[in-house]
C-alpha cells in the first residue's frame, strides 16, 4: 500500500479516499503499479471557514419609562450567535434566533435579538453601566461585538437656570442664559420667540452658543418678545419660565425751528420736538425744555419798565382794600374754627380707644389672678346663662374630674372686653358635674381624675341610658397595626392621639366635634404592603403615610395632623418644594398643597418645621408629604445609616453585618427595629445621620480593615452599592446592604473591622466594628422608654396644655382688629404662625386656630413660656402669665 502524505491543515479529496479504500480492499492490485504512477505529496483542498463578521452590531439604548428595550446583531458565517451581559451570558431562551443563507458567498448569516427591562437595569450594582454585547462562532474561532450601554431615561423638571427678562437699549448686545434640567440623554435646546421656533441659519442676528445660550447680536426693535428655552429629549419636554425682551428707545430731539418774530415783550421763540427718534418701548424722554425764548432787541426795549411805573403809582380805591381785608379775616376765623372741631373728635375718638385697649389688656390673662376678697369693678350679670334662656336639649350629660376651669362672661359685656372672674385661673373646680338631658334619656358621662395613660392605652368614653342599652357611636373601624395605630371616642371637649415613638399625632381642638356627637377617632400608620405613596418624576416621598379618621365626618373647626418628615430644611434658601398629598376613595393620589402657594381657598395650611410639619385641616383621610427639589440648589434628605448583626452567639462559619439606610424619621426606625427583632438582629450602636443629596450620585458601601489571617470576605467585588433612585423616591421598602463573612475556624471569636458608607461625590460615616460574636448581644434601641411617655389617646380638657378660660380669654382680647396692629395678627408673627396669615382670617376665631396650633406644635414640652414671651413682645405685659404644669404620665 503506497504512503499518502497530507500537509496539516489540507483536505482529504475524492480520489486520495477511493485509492485509500482500494488498496485497503485489494492490496494484491496496489502492488500492479510502477514506480512512474506513485501519488504526488499533496492535493488541493477546499478553502477554510473564515471567522464571523459583525453585518449589524447592537447600538446604545434608552429605556423609556418602563418600555423595554431590543438589542440586535447579524454576523456572517456564524454557526451560534448569543449575547452577553456585564460578563454573564444571557439565558438561551431569552434570544429569538434567525438563520439565513447569503445569496452572493453562499455562507449561513445568523441574526440574534433579545429584551432588556428596566428591572434588570436597576438591579445592577456598581460603578459600570449596563452594557451588552454579541459573541459569534464558527470553525475557525470567535468574534466579539462592541458593547452596547442601556441606560434609564430621564429628565428632571427643573432647569438648572432659567433666562430672565430684560431692557436694552436699541442695538445693544443681549445673552439669554439657560441651563437645561439634567437628564439621560443629555437634553436637546431649542429657543422659541414669541412660540416660533429660532433659527439661526435664517436670521443672523441669533446665535445659539455650546452652553445653550441665546445671543442676540444688535437688538432691534422687532426683537421685543417673549423668550423661552425648551430642553427635549427621548423622555420629556420641558419649558422654562417665559422671559420678556424690551428693546427700547430713548427719545432725541430734533434740529432747531427758526426764530419767531420779535413780539411785545421784546423776546422772540424757537421751539424743538423730541421725535429724532422718539421715544419707544418705556425709552427715556428727551431731557430740557421744547420752547427757547430770548431777548430780540439786545437790551434796548424799555417798555416794561413804564407800565411798571404806571401800576404802581396807581393807588387801590379805599371801599376796595377793606372788603379784601374783612374777607380774609373771616376766612381765618373759619379755618381756626374747623381746626379745633377736628381736634376735639379726634381726641375724645382716641380717649376711648385707649379706654377699650386697657380693657382687654387688664382682662387677658391676669383676671383670675386676683386674690379671693378681690371685688372685680363690674358686675353687671353674674350667670354665664340668662335666666329665661331654655336648657341646652341637645348635649350629653357628663361628669367630669379633674382640671377643668371656668369662665364667666355677662351676656351683656362687649365682645371685645373680658370680665373679671373671682375664681382662681389654675385652680381645677372641686368636683363639677353637670347634667343636662339629650331628647327623653338621661346620660352621664364620667372621668375619673387620677386616670393616667402610657404607651398600648386607650382611654374610651362609655353612655349608657337608663334603659340600660348602650349608646349608639359614630364610629368607623379600619385593620389596625400593633404599634402604629391608636384610637379613641371623642366628643365635644376634643382630645389628642398619639402613635408613641413615630412623631404622629393628631390634635382635635375643643368644640370640634359638634355638640351631643360622639365619634370613634382612628390614627394609623399605613404599612408599605397597604399604601404605597407614589413619587413622580424627580419627587421624593418625606414622610409616613398616615390615615386619620372617621373620614367625611363634620368637623367644626380644623384638627391638627402631624408628620415628621426627613427634608433638610437648615439651609439659608429654600431648595425644597414642598406638597401634600392625599388618597381618594378609589385610590389615587392628588395634589391638596402646594407650599408658598396658598390661595383663599386653600383647604389646608402647612407649618413646616425641622423634623416635622402641621397640617391645620378640615377633612380627614390619608395624607403624605412629598417634595423635590428647587433650583438652583440641590435639596438634601435626612438619612440614617443602622448597622445591625446577629443577637444570639454565632455557631456557624459564617457571620452576616446588615446596614439599613432609612429616613431619619422616629417611625423609619421603629419599623426596621421590630423587623429586625423578628429577625433575630440587634442594633450595634446608635444610628448614624447621612445627609443624601439630590445630584444622582449613588450610595457606596464598603468594608475594611478586615484580620485576613482569620477571616475573609465573601463579596468578590470591592464595595456595593444602592441605585440613587431606589433611595431619592422614598417609596420602596427598607433599604439595605449585607456583607457576608466567613471566619477560618470556629475557634476565632473576636472581629474588628470598618464599615464606611458614603454617596459618590458626597458625605459619608465610618462604622467601627469590634466585637465578640459567640456572646448574646445585649438589645439596643435608640428610641425613649421609661420614666416619660406620651399617652397614645388623651381626651377632654386634660389632653390640652392651655386652659380653656386663658384660651378663651386671649381669643377675645386678640380676634377683635385693633388700630395699632396688636392683635392676633401680631400674635401669628411672633409665634412664627405667618407665613399665609388669610388662612387664620378666613376663621371665625383666628386666634383660636393660633393657639390649637401651638399647641401641635409643644405638645411634647409644654412650653407656655414661648406663649408668654410672644405676649410680653407685643407689648402685654400687664397680661403676662407664668403657668406650671405637672409631669406627664
Amino acid at each position: 500500500m503506497l504512503p499518502v502524505r497530507m500537509q496539516r491543515g489540507e483536505g482529504i479529496g475524492p480520489l486520495v479516499l477511493l485509492l485509500l479504500v482500494g488498496g485497503l480492499v485489494s492490496g494484491t492490485e496496489s502492488s500492479d503499479y510502477s514506480e512512474a504512477e506513485v501519488l504526488p505529496d499533496s492535493f488541493p483542498s477546499a478553502p477554510a471557514e473564515p471567522l464571523p463578521e459583525f453585518l449589524l452590531e447592537p447600538e446604545d439604548a434608552f429605556i423609556v419609562k418602563n418600555r423595554p428595550v431590543q438589542l440586535r446583531c447579524r454576523a456572517s458565517p456564524a454557526t451560534q450567535i448569543y449575547f452577553k451581559c456585564n460578563g454573564e451570558w444571557v439565558n438561551q431562551n431569552d434570544h429569538v434566533t434567525r438563520e439565513s443563507l447569503d445569496q452572493v458567498t453562499g455562507l449561513v448569516v445568523r441574526e440574534v435579538d433579545i429584551s432588556v427591562s428596566r428591572t434588570q437595569v436597576e438591579e445592577l450594582f456598581g460603578l459600570e453601566d449596563y452594557w451588552c454585547q454579541c459573541v459569534a462562532w464558527s470553525s475557525a474561532g470567535t468574534t466579539k461585538s462592541n458593547r452596547a450601554y442601556v441606560r434609564i431615561a430621564y429628565l428632571r423638571k427643573n432647569f438648572e437656570q432659567e433666562p430672565l427678562g430684560r431692557e436694552v437699549r436699541l442695538e445693544q448686545e443681549v445673552l439669554l442664559q439657560c441651563r437645561p434640567p439634567e437628564g439621560m440623554p443629555a437634553a436637546e435646546v431649542d429657543w422659541l420667540k414669541n412660540e416660533d421656533v429660532i433659527d439661526p441659519s435664517q436670521d443672523s442676528n441669533f446665535l445659539i452658543t455650546i452652553d445653550h445660550d441665546l445671543i442676540v447680536k444688535q437688538a432691534r426693535l422687532s426683537d421685543t418678545a417673549n423668550y423661552t428655552c425648551v430642553a427635549r429629549n427621548v423622555v420629556a419636554r420641558r419649558r422654562s419660565s417665559t422671559a420678556t425682551l424690551i428693546v427700547y428707545v430713548d427719545g432725541g430731539w430734533t434740529d432747531w425751528a427758526k426764530w419767531s418774530a420779535c413780539g411785545t415783550e421784546c423776546t422772540h421763540w424757537r421751539s424743538r420736538e423730541c421725535q429724532a427718534p422718539p421715544p419707544r418701548n418705556g425709552g427715556k424722554h428727551c431731557s430740557g425744555s421744547m420752547m427757547e425764548s430770548k431777548n430780540c432787541t439786545e437790551g434796548l426795549c424799555a417798555r416794561n419798565k413804564k407800565i411798571s411805573i404806571e401800576h404802581a403809582s396807581h393807588p387801590l380805591a379805599p371801599g376796595t382794600s377793606v372788603a379784601v381785608y374783612a374777607g380774609l379775616v373771616g376766612a381765618l376765623l373759619l379755618c381756626v374754627i374747623l381746626v379745633l372741631c377736628v381736634g376735639v373728635l379726634a381726641y375724645r375718638r382716641r380717649c376711648r380707644h385707649l379706654h377699650g385697649d386697657i380693657t382687654d389688656s387688664s382682662s387677658a390673662l391676669t383676671a383670675a389672678f386676683h386674690p379671693g376678697n378681690y371685688k372685680p369693678p363690674r358686675q353687671d350679670n353674674t350667670h354665664p346663662l340668662h335666666p329665661s334662656a331654655p336648657p341646652d336639649l341637645t348635649a350629653t350629660a357628663g361628669t367630669f374630674r379633674g382640671p377643668l376651669f371656668s369662665l364667666k362672661q355677662g351676656v351683656n359685656d362687649s365682645p371685645h372686653k373680658i370680665p373679671m372672674t373671682t375664681s382662681p385661673l389654675l385652680d381645677p373646680l372641686p368636683s363639677l358635674k353637670i347634667k343636662v338631658y339629650n331628647g327623653s334619656t338621661l346620660s352621664s358621662l364620667e372621668l375619673p381624675a387620677d386616670m393616667g395613660l402610657c404607651d398600648g392605652e386607650i382611654l374610651s368614653l362609655k353612655s349608657v341610658s337608663t334603659m340600660g342599652r348602650e349608646r349608639d357611636y359614630h364610629s368607623h373601624t379600619l385593620p389596625r397595626e400593633p404599634g402604629l395605630s391608636t384610637s379613641a371616642t371623642m366628643g365635644n371637649l376634643g382630645g389628642r392621639l398619639t402613635i408613641p415613638n413615630t412623631g404622629v399625632s393628631l390634635l382635635v381642638p375643643p368644640g370640634t366635634i359638634p355638640q351631643g356627637k360622639f365619634y370613634e377617632m382612628y390614627l394609623i400608620i399605613n404599612k408599605w404592603d397597604n399604601t404605597t405613596l407614589p413619587s413622580e418624576g424627580s419627587q421624593t416621598v418625606l414622610s409616613p403615610v398616615v390615615s386619620c379618621g372617621p373620614s367625611g365626618m363634620l368637623l367644626n373647626r380644623p384638627v391638627v395632623l402631624t408628620l415628621p418628615h426627613c427634608a433638610q430644611l437648615d439651609t439659608p434658601t429654600p431648595d425644597w418644594t414642598l406638597t401634600l398629598k392625599t388618597q381618594t376613595h378609589q385610590g389615587a393620589w392628588e395634589e391638596v398643597l402646594t407650599a408658598g402657594e396658598e390661595t383663599l381657598s386653600s383647604p389646608c395650611y402647612l407649618q413646616l418645621e425641622e423634623e416635622c410639619c402641621h397640617v391645620l385641616m378640615e377633612q380627614l383621610g390619608t395624607y403624605g408629604l412629598v417634595g423635590q427639589s428647587c433650583p438652583p440648589q440641590p435639596a438634601c434628605k435626612r438619612l440614617q445609616l443602622a448597622l445591625f448583626a446577629p443577637r444570639a452567639p454565632c455557631l456557624s462559619l459564617d457571620y452576616s453585618l446588615r446596614i439599613y439606610c432609612i429616613h431619619d424619621t422616629p417611625h423609619a426606625l421603629k419599623e426596621v427595629l421590630d423587623l429586625e427583632r423578628s429577625l433575630g438582629g440587634v442594633l450595634l450602636e446608635d444610628p448614624k445621620p447621612l445627609i443624601f443629596k439630590d445630584s444622582y450620585h449613588n450610595l457606596r458601601l464598603s468594608i475594611h480593615d478586615i484580620p485576613h489571617t482569620h477571616w475573609r470576605s465573601k463579596l468578590l467585588a470591592k464595595y456595593q452599592e444602592i441605585p440613587f433612585y431606589h433611595i431619592w423616591s422614598g417609596s420602596q421598602r427598607p433599604l439595605h446592604c449585607t456583607f457576608s463573612l466567613e471566619r477560618g475556624s470556629l475557634a476565632v471569636s473576636q472581629i474588628a473591622c470598618k464599615i464606611c458608607v458614603r454617596q459618590v461625590e458626597g458625605e459619608g460615616q465610618i462604622f467601627q466594628l469590634h466585637t465578640d460574636i459567640q456572646e448574646t448581644l445585649p438589645p439596643h434601641s435608640p428610641l425613649p422608654s421609661g420614666g416619660t411617655c406620651l399617652p397614645s389617646s388623651q381626651v377632654g380638657p386634660f389632653a390640652f396644655r392651655l386652659p380653656d378660660s386663658i384660651r378663651q380669654k386671649i381669643c377675645a382680647s386678640l380676634d377683635a382688629p385693633s388700630a395699632r396692629g396688636c392683635d392676633w395678627r401680631l400674635l401669628a408673627r411672633s409665634l412664627g404662625f405667618d407665613r399665609y396669615l388669610n388662612y387664620f382670617a378666613t376663621k371665625p376665631s383666628p386666634t383660636g386656630v393660633l393657639l390649637d396650633l401651638w399647641e401641635a406644635c409643644h405638645q411634647a414640652d409644654a412650653d407656655l413660656v414661648s406663649l408668654a414671651t410672644a405676649l410680653e413682645e407685643m407689648g402685654k405685659s400687664e397680661v403676662l402669665v407664668v403657668m406650671t404644669t405637672d409631669g406627664d404620665c
